[in-house]
């Protein structure tokens, strides 16, 4: 990629990322007070996230099968509210272990 294209995609995504952070100040001038709508706005970081990390995990090992280990792994221990370096490491050794059984196999 050349620096005039990678400047015009950089400029493109700032633009964006300036709207979305600025329309909710232009379009609501008062406090918003309706439950509904703070809690879809509450959720929306949560969401994107979401959308951009799971196709990662699914591309990122070398069969499927590791990748469903690992985030099922993650999602239980998640759920029993172990701390994030915890989640994170006991997904990596879960996918490692299971690539290495299947290479095995």
């Amino acid at each position: 990629m050349n620096n005039a294209k990678f400047l015009v995609y950089l400029i493109c995504m700032a633009g964006i990322t300036y709207l979305i952070r600025m329309i909710p100040f232009v379009l609501f001038k008062k406090e918003i007070k309706n439950k509904y709508v703070l809690s879809f706005l509450h959720y929306i970081p949560y969401a994107v996230l979401s959308v951009m990390t799971i196709p990662a995990i699914f591309n990122s090992t070398e069969n499927i099968w590791s990748a469903i280990v690992g985030t099922v792994t993650a999602v239980i221990l998640a759920f029993m509210e172990k701390s994030l370096l915890t989640v994170a490491a006991a997904s990596c050794v879960a996918v490692f272990v299971t690539e290495y059984i299947m290479k095995l196999m």
